[in-house]
């Protein structure tokens, strides 16, 4: 019986698939597939876990094969991060009009990162305040005890490195190695070989032309078959938001997620709030908000249901490349940054909430304003380097937190809401990304401001 119910899930699930395969062969746009499927997502998780409830092995089961479509989705995303990145980055020094502004591109983009990781910062302060939050109010059972042990666990492992230390462990000792993406700190450790790369090719191209253009035809072809990858995974987007959040809201413990309400409200608050920061930003350049949201709304949507900054990069280059009118070169360092600098919602706004909460069990007073000043400076600092994957708020939290001597264990009481509030965080780490990308476009006089106004390229995606 339990065998069959499994079945009768799946085929649910491939059912509603079918409907979203239907929508595509008769050319529906991208955008109302993406919507169509959230929302299809989201009544097919309710609906099995009201018929078989939360501790039900069938629904266990039957979302370990949702797995095959939505995980499978991200993996394949994330298959191609690394390579992305890595020839991204290379491809952008050999972009003529970008190499003349090298440096002024790089530094607004990490200044930008950085920058609305610092507000983003003083935000997350403001809501904690703002709603009165404290971690004493957190009752703690086993499961969040066992998180908290698991956290200090991730503590212990950095626990005594300086900040010198720190930045050291984002240098390249084996690019291999971080290709692999085996180290926290392996998506900036690739940025950084690749600059390497891109740097020794403008030497090269100085002194030997003709093996610099050698090169620089096979960067670009490597690059045009790592895009058609991206693009022929990119299809698969609408099915994959489809299993991720039916299986999302199916396992998700309502129960709990009620309990730490004030809490997850205060997250949702601070994020929207930073995403209207963004649009403020776009806007006193001179660009239209509206515009930016109705053309990222599938990118933010996909980071929103994924919770992967970093599989998610596709999307993010394919959206300001094609439908923003950012060049690639700016596209490529704007996207690779924001996976590992500066990420203002898990590296900015949660850091710096928890660490407020938490303030007052050992005796500081969350509102002096050296506690304050001193707290926004290191959630910037320690934004370099945070995964972009699910998981990297966590790391995130452990550098403030150890940093400004505060218990990190306690971080593990908001387990049970993790998932729901990394939803948002992703979505708003994404849209810095983008906003980076665009804003450094715009000051440098390079976006394509027709592109960027003009409507959506349904077919992008498709």
């Amino acid at each position: 019986m339990n065998s069959f119910l499994i079945i009768v899930n799946v085929a649910a699930l491939l059912l509603l698939a079918g409907v979203l395969y239907f929508m595509q062969k008769k050319h529906i746009s991208f955008s109302k597939r993406v919507f169509t499927a959230l929302g299809l997502g989201i009544v097919l998780g309710f609906v099995l876990q009201l018929i078989y409830g939360l501790e039900s092995n069938t629904l266990l089961q039957s979302t370990e094969w949702f797995n095959i479509l939505g995980t499978g989705y991200v993996k394949l995303l994330q298959m191609v991060v690394m390579p992305l990145v890595f020839i991204s980055i290379v491809s952008a020094f050999t972009k003529l009009t970008l190499t003349t502004n090298l440096g002024k591109i790089a530094g607004l983009i990490i200044g930008l990162l950085v920058g609305t990781t610092a507000i983003a910062a003083a935000i997350g302060i403001s809501a904690s305040l703002g709603f009165n939050l404290e971690a004493v109010q957190i009752q703690g059972g086993e499961t969040e005890q066992a998180r908290g042990m698991e956290i200090e666990q991730q503590y212990s492992e950095i626990e005594g490195q300086s900040f010198p230390q720190k930045v050291i462990e984002l240098l390249p000792a084996n690019p291999f190695l971080d290709l692999t993406g085996q180290r926290s700190t392996s998506t900036i450790a690739v940025v950084i070989f690749a600059a390497f790369v891109g740097f020794a090719y403008l030497g090269v191209r100085r002194k030997e032309p003709e093996q610099a253009e050698f090169f620089k035809k096979m960067i670009d072809s490597i690059y045009s078959i790592v895009m058609r990858i991206v693009t022929l995974v990119l299809r698969l987007t609408p099915y994959g938001i489809l299993a991720i959040m039916a299986k999302t809201v199916a396992t998700s413990n309502f129960t709990a997620i009620a309990k730490l309400g004030e809490f997850v409200l205060a997250s949702y608050v601070a994020l929207a709030v930073m995403f209207i920061i963004h649009l403020l930003i776009l806007t006193l350049v001179g660009l239209n908000p509206l515009t930016y949201v109705k053309k990222v709304l599938p990118v933010l949507s996909f980071a929103f249901t994924s919770r992967s900054s970093a599989g998610t990069l596709p999307l993010n280059i394919k959206a300001q490349t094609s439908s923003l009118g950012v060049p690639e070169g700016i596209a490529n360092f704007a996207g690779s940054f924001g996976l590992s600098i500066g990420q203002n919602g898990c590296a900015g706004v949660y850091p710096a909430m928890l660490a407020v909460m938490i303030a007052p069990t050992v005796g500081i007073d969350p509102l002096s304003p050296t506690f304050i000043l001193t707290l926004i400076a290191v959630v910037a600092i320690s934004s370099f380097g945070v995964a972009g994957v699910g998981g990297g708020a966590t790391f995130a939290a452990i550098l403030v937190l150890s940093t400004m001597n505060l218990p990190v264990a306690l971080a593990g009481l908001l387990i049970s809401v993790e998932p729901l509030i990394d939803m948002a965080r992703t979505a708003v780490n994404v849209s810095g990304s983008m906003t980076a990308g665009v804003v450094t476009s715009r000051v440098t006089k390079e976006l394509d401001t027709a592109v960027y106004n003009e409507p959506q390229k349904e077919a992008l995606y498709s």
